[in-house]
């Protein structure tokens, strides 16, 4: 008896052992310059330009069970700096000219979840705190996620997030949707998509500290990223333009016609979104978008786009949330959709109550794990990631919501005259 129970127990200490590996965290896919952004970089090498000893650059990784952890850097320069895991930091000395790796200490990862571990600079012999290529954690034990083998721009921006709504059978026409940024969500560099389509999307953008828009956007029929390359019978063409509307071309994921209205959008706010797809009898589809501007009181026609070599009606309504700054994807995201509904080419309004949470490349390569979908208290769906929090909601969850609310109450007659 006492020879098996030896047994198990070597059994059991081999197989700890066994499980226990290196972490190689690339800091150019993982770190991000969390304070006094001007003062560091992080380039494809990793930590770049690191001057100022008010920056912290914090590096992320995700772990599946609490373990002890031993840190290392691999890392170059003449300097001394500060490694950090909450309350717990090492003062680690950095005196090389070329890669090399650098023992930090070990760490006591209590509960499962996302670790942070911050660097900042305390003193330099010359004009950077020296360059960090990557983070190593040695003898972690258990499962771990981080941006390895995959972008790291993609990687860096964090998971796209999706709702799809189950329209009614038969032809939708209209599709209407409200949207309301929550305070914690209003985060730069992020857009709201509310009024997605089978060809295109249309939602709210916070573009920089001075400039907001609603973006509205019709792919070409045809495939390419180069919007030059689009032929003339293939090219998206304006029907309608709304006042102060930019009308222009995207590329780069897709390509196509775009246009936006430069409007202050306030979180807290609710804003109404309005889009139409109708084909128009003679092998092309007519796309239209118009937004409720809640501040002025008044409906305003973004644009409406012909897409030739297209016949269909409104398909795939849908939502999303993303991050389209590589540099801020340390940072959450959240967003609001209440009271959608579909209207009928026969002009019946239909209440929307189901959605299908989905992610995009990001999340299904699980380099990211912070995202997430569900209901709110108030009878809305809700979008939510970035900043590595760490409840996720899986793929193709669904989600339900009482046929409440009225249908909308549109003056269509004003509409076609804006």
């Amino acid at each position: 008896m006492k020879k098996l129970c030896l047994l198990a127990l070597l059994l059991c200490t081999c197989s700890v052992f066994a499980q226990s590996q290196q972490l190689v965290v690339g800091v150019s896919g993982n770190g991000y310059v969390t304070r006094q952004h001007d003062g560091a970089q992080i380039t494809d090498k990793g930590i770049a330009r690191w001057t100022n000893p008010k920056s912290v650059v914090s590096v992320y990784f995700y772990l599946h069970q609490p373990t002890k952890a031993d840190l290392s850097l691999y890392a170059k320069g003449h300097s001394e700096i500060k490694v950090s895991y909450g309350k717990k930091s090492f003062k680690v000395s950095l005196d090389s000219d070329d890669y090399t790796q650098v023992p930090v200490g070990s760490i006591d990862v209590r509960h499962a979840g996302y670790v942070r571990i911050d660097l900042q600079g305390l003193s330099k012999r010359g004009d950077d705190f020296g360059e960090v290529k990557q983070l190593l954690a040695n003898n972690v034990i258990g499962k771990s996620n981080y941006v390895k083998d995959f972008s790291d721009y993609w990687g860096r921006r964090g998971p796209s997030v999706h709702l799809a709504y189950t329209l009614p059978k038969g032809d939708t026409e209209w599709f209407y949707n409200e949207v309301t940024v929550p305070k914690e969500g209003e985060t730069m560099h992020s857009y709201y998509m509310a009024a997605g389509f089978g060809e295109g999307y249309f939602g709210m953008q916070y573009n920089s500290p001075t400039e907001r828009r609603i973006l509205f956007s019709v792919w070409s029929p045809f495939d390419t990223q180069d919007p030059r390359e689009i032929p003339d019978d293939q090219k998206i063409k304006l029907l309608r333009q709304g006042k102060d509307v930019y009308i222009g071309e995207f590329g780069n994921e897709g390509s196509g016609g775009q246009s936006y209205l430069k409007y202050p959008w306030k979180a807290g706010h609710t804003y109404k979104f309005l889009m139409q797809v109708r084909p128009d009898g003679q092998g092309n589809t007519i796309y239209t978008a118009y937004f409720y501007a809640t501040d002025e009181k008044e409906w305003r026609l973004i644009a409406s786009f012909l897409r030739p070599q297209t016949s269909t009606w409104y398909r795939h309504a849908h939502s999303f949330l993303e991050n389209f700054n590589p540099q801020q994807g340390y940072l959450s995201r959240k967003v609001l959709f209440g009271n959608q509904w579909a209207r009928s080419k026969e002009g019946k309004w239909t209440r929307l109550t189901d959605a299908t949470f989905t992610h995009d490349a990001t999340a299904h390569a699980k380099v990211r794990l912070d995202y997430q979908g569900g209901n709110t208290k108030d009878n809305r769906f809700y979008l939510k990631m970035g900043g590595f929090f760490n409840e996720s909601v899986p793929m193709g969850t669904k989600f339900h919501c009482k046929p409440t609310g009225k249908e909308p109450e549109i003056d269509w007659e004003a509409l076609q005259k804006l």
